[in-house]
């Protein structure tokens, strides 16, 4: 599978943008797909991800009430809305896919995903 990550720009705090991670050479159906962020000097931590078998997401604690996601799959795409975008979110996001082979039990929170897409940089300022 392979992705291709958008939708980053430059945005004011308290701004909104929605990123999306379009897929192909494989439906999502059988996938996880965590996003991810890598700050200037920090490490790449997930910000959310979504298991496309039984639509269980998971939101960081940075995350949690702000972002969602979601998954469009007659159009192969996942979704990231982040709302109240604050500076500390200014980073660049990058999506990945796991493949789940029907697996339901293990969360995406804790999968090792093997599919990158390149990242969308995303400035959260004034």
């Amino acid at each position: 599978v392979q992705l291709q990550a958008s939708g980053g720009g430059l945005v004011q705090p308290g701004g909104s943008l929605r990123l999306s991670c379009a897929a192909s050479g494989r439906t999502l159906d059988d996938y996880a797909i965590g996003w991810f962020r890598q700050a200037p000097g920090k490490e790449r931590e997930m910000v959310s991800c979504i298991s496309n078998t039984n639509g269980r997401t998971y939101h960081a604690d940075s995350a949690k009430g702000r972002f969602t996601i979601s998954e469009n799959n007659a159009k192969n795409t996942v979704y990231l809305q982040m709302n109240s975008l604050v500076r500390e979110d200014t980073a660049v996001y990058s999506c990945a896919a796991d493949r789940l082979f029907g697996d339901t039990l293990i969360s995406c929170a804790i999968r090792v995903y093997d599919y990158w897409g390149q990242g969308t940089l995303v400035t959260v300022s004034s």
